[in-house]
């Protein structure tokens, strides 16, 4: 057996000092050092060496272990000390543009909404996108027969709950958990059972806000809404409010501006008409207070809301919403900051 050991031995070695890849030393180290490798084989034989022959091949398996570890390791560090063969690096080529993401056209303009409002004492609150009944149209005032409380307008997803068809309902959540003065913005996304076309989609987002204490009036509501328009839009164009119907604001109005396209000539973006819907507004209708416990022969307010879509669209020029959820990135680039 003693004649076994050093013909392995000289085999490791010259096998070894063949190994010219990390490829061929992952073959030696199975070959040899491995579980079921030759070295392994040689100590299964130990069983059948006399009993006094055993300590002497005993001890020259294990420095035949040792030393074959030992020559591997020292091959193993080389091979990691070695450079890499990298391919000749020319600096004369240009580098590699690495292309950083930007903010969706959406929320760069929710962003800007909310810090022009942020900036007026506005705070911020949000609430869930699935609702009940309640805070989604009965503490709104929506009477029972509403329109609105149909399937054919609502996702319902049983008898009381649904996805929210407006953020209104976060206004009702933070008068019931906070007494006035309330002033506050809630924007979100928002559900209603539509036709998506170029100009609405059954998924979309809204920014609403609240503002009520005592003495909150309609010149405020207008004052703020003026101030907005003119920080976002400019203070160039135009303005009118004009009175409409909303079951949880009274009195109510839509504001219109001008439009920016055309400059109030007409054209396809205002239907031809010079001017542009940009949100519904009004002061909150007493049975709302009722319904959260305000007093409303203590405290008035108003509230208002817009969406971001149509908003978005007016101002970049986009013709069919639908392209912002296309992911087309033809159309964001035009959109990076």
């Amino acid at each position: 057996m003693q004649q076994d050991i050093d013909q392995l031995r000289r085999q490791a070695e010259d096998d070894l000092a063949a190994v010219t890849t990390e490829q061929m030393l992952e073959e030696f180290r199975i070959k040899y050092l491995a579980r079921k490798g030759l070295i392994a084989v040689l100590f299964d034989r130990l069983k059948t060496v006399e009993s006094s022959q055993k300590p002497l091949m005993g001890r020259l398996l294990n420095e035949l272990r040792g030393t074959t570890n030992a020559l591997f390791r020292e091959k193993q560090e080389s091979f990691q000390r070695r450079p890499s063969q990298a391919t000749t690096l020319d600096l004369t080529l240009p580098g590699r543009t690495k292309f950083l993401g930007t903010k969706h056209p959406l929320t760069q303009t929710m962003d800007e909404i909310k810090a022009i409002f942020v900036s007026m004492g506005f705070g911020i609150a949000d609430g869930p996108e699935i609702e009940d009944d309640y805070h989604n149209f009965e503490a709104l005032n929506f009477p029972p027969d509403h329109p609105a409380r149909d399937t054919q307008d609502t996702f319902f997803l049983s008898k009381k709950a649904l996805l929210r068809t407006h953020t209104s309902p976060v206004q009702i959540r933070v008068m019931e958990n906070n007494r006035p003065p309330v002033r506050v913005i809630c924007p979100g996304k928002v559900f209603r059972n539509e036709a998506v076309s170029s100009r609405s989609l059954a998924t979309f987002h809204q920014i609403e806000g609240l503002y009520v204490d005592k003495g909150v009036t309609f010149s405020d509501l207008k004052g703020t809404l003026i101030s907005f328009i003119k920080q976002f839009y400019g203070s160039g164009l135009k303005y009118k409010f004009r009175p409409t119907f909303f079951p949880f604001t009274e009195p109510s109005a839509d504001i219109y501006i001008t439009c920016f396209i055309c400059n109030g000539k007409g054209c396809k973006m205002c239907k031809h008409g010079g001017w542009l819907e940009i949100l519904g507004c009004g002061m909150v209708d007493p049975n709302v207070f009722k319904f959260v416990g305000y007093d409303p022969e203590v405290y008035t307010g108003f509230a208002f809301g817009m969406g971001i879509e149509r908003i978005a669209a007016l101002r970049f020029g986009v013709d069919d919403i639908r392209l912002f959820y296309e992911n087309d990135i033809r159309f964001l680039n035009q959109f990076m900051t």
